[in-house]
């Protein structure tokens, strides 16, 4: 009995098989392929309208914005732009500085005793010769009498040599004693006159040391913590003293400044003119004081390379506070009528400072100036720029020379600035109006920029 072969026919070798469409496998690896392909032409279009909004495409840096972001490639840049004026600027040293009174004493006792009598309070204002403390008088007032019995002594002593001297000399004429004797009498009146005065200046020193019981102020000011309670024994060589009594009412600031300034400085106090010094908080935010420029020292310290000016306030108010630390603003001078902008145009290159200018046709054009003084957020311009020119203040960071650009009104920002702000007049704490503490400068020499 023959079998039927149910095996399939297997194909010859190099017959080319029909592709299975059924086959799931197959479906799937062509659906990933087709995925990765369209994420790649996805992130490459992204990429390409990205440079091209950049600025990197054909139209240039900064040609505008894409379809993402707004404007076309060939649209003109938005830019915020400032006007030139003529304005004042005033030179303003900044320095750091320590509130120094003008005599600080730590009072001590000059004799030996008892703390009789504190008589005064802790933090209270004295004037000067008020009694502060009391030290026990009664041995240096029987010291005084002790010493005044003495003196009355020896002078009726002097008194009797030089009437027995006045009756020698009378016989010496009429030859009735030798002149041996009138001799022996006179360098008696002589030691005693010695004596007599010997005895006063023990007189003198007890009263003084009866007066040194009664301590009063040597200047008028505020005393500090009692160092020492009543009723304690104190001597002259007590280290702590009795109290510590500070002049307050004026007081001073001595501040640095880089020894760069000494010629300005220097030429300013030889016009004779007073120089205002302001004296601000640690943070710079409060004016505390005003007041003048007394001197300067008269050496550079060679470690820092800074000299030290001290500034006198009459301190009404005693706003100052002995050893606080301040800010100290200088009123050197005033740059008057001089071409102002604000600082946020000054843009810096390898041609040096610069900044970008737009003219009637709204391009723009790099400027080389020259800076002058600086005051908070303006700054003059010495050469380079004219009143009246527009300068860019915010959006300069794309624009290149000769790109048309389209004004924009200020945001308030501190790139933009705010109407009136950089160019208003100073507010109340003496600074530009709209400029804040942290965007005042100090000033630099004029041509150091």
């Amino acid at each position: 009995m023959s079998q039927t072969n149910t095996e399939p026919d297997k194909p010859k070798p190099g017959t080319l098989l029909p592709a299975d469409s059924t086959n799931p496998k197959k479906k799937s690896r062509w659906g990933v392929w087709t995925l990765m392909i369209v994420v790649v032409l996805g992130l490459g279009l992204i990429a390409y309208r990205s440079r091209m909004s950049a600025g990197h495409g054909p139209g240039g840096a900064g040609r505008g914005r894409n379809a993402f972001g707004g404007f076309g490639m060939s649209g003109p840049l938005p830019v915020v732009a400032r006007t030139a004026q003529k304005a004042d600027i005033h030179v303003i040293l900044n320095g750091l500085g320590t509130v120094t009174p003008l005599a600080t004493v730590t009072v001590h006792t000059q004799i030996t005793g008892q703390l009789f009598q504190v008589n005064f309070k802790e933090g209270q204002l004295v004037n000067k010769g008020d009694l502060l403390a009391v030290i026990d008088p009664r041995p240096y007032q029987a010291a005084l009498e002790q010493a005044q019995g003495q003196l009355l002594q020896a002078q009726a002593q002097l008194k009797e040599a030089q009437i027995d001297l006045d009756r020698y000399q009378k016989l010496a004429t009429q030859d009735s004693i030798s002149k041996q004797q009138v001799d022996a009498e006179q360098a008696l009146v002589n030691q005693y006159e010695g004596l007599a005065k010997t005895d006063q200046a023990a007189v003198d020193n007890a009263a003084l040391n009866l007066g040194y019981c009664h301590i009063t102020a040597p200047f008028s000011g505020r005393v500090g913590l009692r160092l020492v309670d009543q009723g304690n024994y104190v001597t002259p060589g007590d280290a702590s003293g009795l109290v510590i009594l500070t002049q307050v009412k004026p007081i001073t600031v001595i501040f640095s400044l880089p020894e760069d300034y000494i010629p300005a400085v220097q030429k300013r106090i030889r016009s004779g003119d007073p120089i205002p010094v302001d004296a601000y908080d640690r943070s710079d935010a409060n004016k505390l004081a005003t007041g003048v420029l007394t001197t300067i020292d008269n050496t550079v310290d060679t470690t820092t390379g800074q000299f030290k000016l001290r500034a006198t306030f009459e301190n009404a108010d005693e706003a100052l506070f002995p050893n606080q630390f301040v800010s100290v603003h200088m009123h050197l001078d005033v740059d008057k009528g001089v071409t102002v902008i604000p600082t946020s145009a000054i843009e810096h290159g390898q041609q040096g400072t610069f900044v970008y200018v737009v003219g009637d046709d709204n391009k723009v054009s790099a400027r080389t100036i020259t800076l002058g003084d600086t005051e908070g957020e303006r700054v003059g311009v010495a050469t380079g720029l004219k009143p009246g020119e527009k300068v860019v203040v915010d959006g300069a960071d794309r624009l290149k020379e000769g790109m048309e650009v389209m004004l924009q009104a200020p945001t308030g920002k501190p790139g933009g600035g705010r109407p009136g702000g950089w160019g208003g007049k100073p507010d109340a704490s003496g600074k530009p109006a709209g400029s804040t503490d942290g965007d005042h400068k100090s000033w630099k020499p004029s041509g150091s920029n």
